[in-house]
């Protein structure tokens, strides 16, 4: 019997790495500065910053920090030609020009951490007092027309149920004051007026005031309550917040604005509507062109929507000009006569 030859066992193949997928995301050292935590603490607590804005700052100052330590600068020690190097920076990276929104936020974020390094003796000077603002347009806000609303209103009371009855709800409230959509979907039980006819809300930097509720968003709401526990996850019934729309899904305890621009979305797709034109800021949007359009002062809708500053509420009255405007065009005598002269 002849011997079995010998074999030798196959070598081990390195195994294959899974190939990413999408940009590989940029670590973002926030800790690299021990002073960040303390500048966006002093944020909260001292100026009433919303978590987004807190959010968003950190984001900034984490990209600045991570940017200047690639050239061997530590955030606290940077100068102005530092800062302004990074701002071109900007425009160059990834190809695109960012936003000017974006680029007076970040800015913001540099003014406010190295004034406030300055004002705890960490710093002589401020690298950033001498930057200048990026130029930003006044684009109009987008809008829905009546009728669009009303057919997504419609949609909704078609869905019934509990979900149909809290997208209702939601929708009517949201229409009636014009909450900015955190105001909104973190509403407590506590915030509707013992006769239902309006809200107390807690806006930026915890200032409160009163809505009214319109007759429509009172019913809703009527409609809605008796079905909140719906919502509710069994053992959270006496958290510490009562939400005025919970859910079971949510971290938070509340319906989050991720979900609510989705069933937004969901919803203009089946009122016929592009789902591109609505978010829950089109539709506080809306709730003021359409109450100035109808007369209302820009005062009273300053104070329903929250603005600190009248000239926010202003950018609205450039909407009613524009449709005024078309409206004149197409409609009034002389506009017309004078189209036909030209032909």
């Amino acid at each position: 019997m002849s011997p079995m030859p010998k074999t030798t066992p196959p070598k081990a193949q390195p195994q294959a790495q899974p190939k990413r997928r999408g940009r590989p995301c940029k670590p973002r050292p926030i800790a690299a500065s021990p002073h960040v935590d303390a500048f966006l603490d002093m944020l909260t607590a001292e100026r009433g910053a919303a978590l987004n804005t807190r959010m968003a700052y950190e984001r900034d100052l984490a990209d600045l920090a991570l940017w200047l330590a690639q050239r061997g600068q530590p955030l606290e020690k940077a100068v102005t030609e530092d800062l302004r190097a990074y701002l071109a920076f900007q425009y160059v990276e990834g190809g695109q020009k960012p936003a000017p929104r974006t680029l007076a936020r970040r800015l913001s974020a540099m003014r406010q951490f190295y004034r406030f390094l300055v004002s705890e003796g960490r710093r002589a000077d401020d690298p950033a007092s001498a930057l200048d603002s990026p130029k930003q347009g006044r684009p109009l806000p987008k809008i829905l027309t009546v009728e669009e609303v009303t057919r997504m209103i419609d949609s909704a009371q078609t869905r019934g149920g509990p979900e149909g009855l809290r997208l209702v709800a939601l929708l009517e409230v949201l229409y009636a004051t014009g909450l900015r959509v955190s105001e909104l979907v973190g509403l407590p039980m506590a915030a509707i007026l013992r006769d239902g006819r309006g809200l107390i809300v807690r806006g930026k930097g915890g200032k409160e005031r009163m809505v009214p509720l319109s007759e429509p968003g009172s019913a809703a709401l009527a409609a809605y309550l008796p079905w909140r526990s719906h919502f509710i996850l069994a053992g959270r019934e006496n958290g510490p917040i009562a939400f005025l729309f919970p859910s079971r899904s949510s971290t938070n305890g509340h319906l989050t604005r991720q979900r609510f621009a989705q069933l937004l979305k969901e919803l203009a797709i089946e009122s016929n509507i592009d789902p591109e034109k609505v978010s829950p800021h089109v539709l506080r949007h809306a709730f003021a062109t359409h109450l100035l359009d109808r007369g209302a002062d820009l005062r009273s809708v300053q104070k329903m929507l929250g603005h600190a500053d009248i000239a926010t509420t202003q950018i609205y009255t450039h909407v009613v000009s524009e449709r005024l405007k078309q409206v004149v065009h197409e409609h009034h005598p002389l506009a017309r006569r004078k189209t036909v002269r030209t032909q």
